[in-house]
């Protein structure tokens, strides 16, 4: 509900300052009209309690709490709960403070008859719209208890999903992070200090020996422009990756390198046969679910694709001609596609591909992540290797004229 601040002219012609609450601003007029006879300014009130910002506050709402909330819906729906008591229930056992927050709103505008989804959409922001859509479906359908095992489903696999390839890439990322360091602190500190010993023995020093020290005082005389260049093209590819054109190149990049791009593919895969499978499920019309998975499939260039198929699909087309000539999606998804249309058994068709995709996916990012660690313990050796063999060789060289003396 949204409080609205009003001037209305009374039967009198006296001018009436006053508040009101609604679900929309067409409510609050028709309100306002049952008891004064002109509506001359209305305007929503911002409540002030927005303005404070909890830095605890998570910036999304997590798959995992998603599946969660999916579940506690489907049993409570289940066991007879009217739907009010239920999103009240929900709200007060919820950890998650976004989703906290937007049940709580939404329990107001539920009360007052709107249905959950057109509440969620309202006050549920970062709510991902297929959980959205997915209950509108089943509240059109009847079938709302079905959407939310569905959406229970699909949330949990998702969770566990992302939560593997997190687990997998924390070793990666700790080596590389800490070999930055050692290094960084090896040629900024230790580097300069033998330099100065090597130096003192006024012997002209190996080619290897003066090409780390050149890198060493670069490194120490200009990190802050290195900082500074790093920082620089970060923000760059950051706001150009935040316009559609940068969306549209990243995806198509993403799908066309050597290994990271077959694991995109098998996840864009995975993300369009489980998030329609889930969606059809729910009851919603081939082209509305179809319309829903090319605004939330991670890579831009495979929504542009769906979108494309639904113009297709208008036409007449089934959905396995429409996507026929796909660049992006993999042949034999479209080939289950087809055969799930023929039989009928199109949203258990989905599911099974899914699932497969998710496998695949699964499997081929365990495969990139360990070839890895053996790429990066050769890279850390030939540069460990270079560092040592430019320190030893002078001193080596120096002990044996010495020991020729």
């Amino acid at each position: 509900m949204q409080t609205f601040k009003y001037r209305a002219i009374a039967q009198n012609g006296t001018p009436v300052n006053g508040v009101i609450e609604a679900y929309d601003e067409f409510e609050a007029v028709n309100e306002i009209r049952k008891t004064y006879s002109v509506v001359e300014y209305i305007k929503p009130v911002r409540k002030e309690r927005r303005i404070n910002i909890d830095v605890n506050e998570p910036l999304w709402v997590s798959n995992k709490t998603l599946a969660l909330t999916a579940n506690q819906f489907f049993i409570m729906l289940k066991a007879g709960l009217s739907m009010t008591r239920t999103i009240e229930l929900i709200a007060d056992q919820c950890t998650d403070k976004l989703m906290r927050r937007y049940l709580r709103a939404s329990a107001a505008d539920v009360a007052a008859g709107y249905s959950l989804a057109a509440s969620l959409e309202k006050n549920g922001k970062k709510i991902p719209a297929v959980f959205i859509e997915t209950i509108r479906a089943g509240e059109e359908s009847g079938t709302l208890e079905q959407s939310f095992q569905s959406l229970e489903e699909y949330y949990t696999r998702a969770h566990k999903t992302r939560k593997k390839v997190k687990s997998a890439l924390t070793y990666p990322i700790i080596v590389l992070l800490l070999a930055v360091v050692v290094i960084g602190v090896v040629m900024v500190v230790l580097v300069p200090r033998m330099t100065e010993t090597l130096q003192s023995f006024g012997t002209e020093l190996p080619l290897i020996t003066r090409i780390l020290i050149a890198i060493s005082d670069f490194f120490k005389n200009w990190w802050w422009l290195l900082l500074i260049i790093i920082a620089v093209i970060a923000l760059g590819i950051y706001f150009f990756g935040k316009t559609e054109r940068g969306k549209m190149a990243y995806s198509k990049l993403r799908m066309k390198m050597p290994v990271l791009g077959k694991i995109s593919r098998f996840n864009a895969a995975a993300q369009v046969a489980n998030t329609l499978a889930t969606l059809l499920a729910a009851g919603l019309p081939v082209t509305r679910a179809l319309d829903i998975v090319s605004r939330v499939v991670d890579m831009r260039c495979v929504g542009k694709e769906l979108n494309e198929a639904i113009v297709k699909l208008e036409g007449g087309m089934s959905l396995g001609e429409a996507l026929k000539d796909s660049k992006w999606l993999p042949e034999m998804l479209i080939e289950m596609i087809t055969v799930g249309e023929s039989s009928g058994m199109l949203e258990e068709t989905l599911r099974t591909i899914g699932m497969y995709y998710n496998d695949e996916a699964t499997s081929a990012s365990d495969a990139a992540l360990g070839l890895m660690e053996p790429i990066i313990t050769i890279v850390l050796g030939v540069v460990v290797g270079f560092i040592v063999i430019a320190i030893y060789i002078p001193m080596f060289s120096m002990s044996s004229g010495a020991g020729g003396l």
